[in-house]
């Protein structure tokens, strides 16, 4: 009992790290707005490369461990479920993180290989659909849009919303335990939590219009493209 209550505990913290933050801070820059394109395009390729790879880890080595250490699988999962709450909100950081896509997928992909990676062929899709065109403007045009990076897209925050809703029915139909599917459906509901409630203060006093707010966040991740800027 009391080894999974620190189990899942540490995964909390683990998924708390700020390593966004640390790696701004050893490139001498400040954060803002969207995290991982502000470091992706004022720190550098490499940089914002390790920052999604720290996600990754982060989300994959809690359950990873969990199983090495055969404990069963509600554990296991909720220790995955705790890592993804740490990144989303963070106890370093005044529990305002990110979004927690990157960290679930590590996290789930660890947990339930087989759903994990046949869902993400809708995010597969989601992110031809928005790099496509901008490789095809790449050849007709001196100025364009960066491949990585660059305008927001609302592709892929539907493939990822898609993602999160596809993976308890795939869980269901290939009979995994419910506490996984349940585990599931829970990360869904903290994804769209987290979606509905970034910097939602601001987007309420820049606007009336609260079920266009709402709506907006759901699907596409964010109501303005400015949701955590001080501007």
């Amino acid at each position: 009992m009391w080894a999974d209550i620190v189990l899942v505990l540490g995964a909390y913290l683990f998924g708390s790290v700020p390593h966004l933050f640390l790696l701004a801070k050893l490139r001498r820059i400040d954060l803002s707005g969207d995290y991982h394109q502000d470091l992706w395009v004022r720190a550098g390729k490499v940089t914002g490369v390790m920052g999604v790879l720290g996600e990754f880890v982060k989300g994959a080595v809690p359950v990873l461990v969990a199983r090495a250490l055969g404990f069963d699988s509600l554990t296991m999962a909720l220790a995955g479920l705790a890592a993804v709450c740490g990144q989303m909100w963070p106890v370093f950081t005044k529990f305002d993180g990110e979004k927690g896509n990157s960290i679930a997928i590590a996290m789930v992909i660890s947990l339930v290989p087989k759903p994990a990676l046949l869902s993400i062929i809708v995010v597969i899709i989601s992110i031809l659909i928005r790099t496509v065109p901008r490789l095809i403007a790449r050849s007709r045009l001196s100025e364009i849009e960066p491949i990585v990076g660059g305008s927001y897209s609302r592709a892929l925050p539907l493939g990822m919303a898609a993602f999160f809703i596809i993976l308890p029915l795939l869980c269901w139909y290939f009979d995994q335990p419910p506490e996984i599917i349940w585990c599931c459906v829970a990360l869904l509901i903290v994804i769209m939590v987290r979606r509905l409630t970034a910097g939602l203060g601001k987007d309420l006093k820049a606007s009336n219009d609260i079920r266009g707010i709402i709506v907006r966040r759901l699907l596409y991740d964010r109501a303005t493209v400015t949701w955590r800027d001080d501007t």
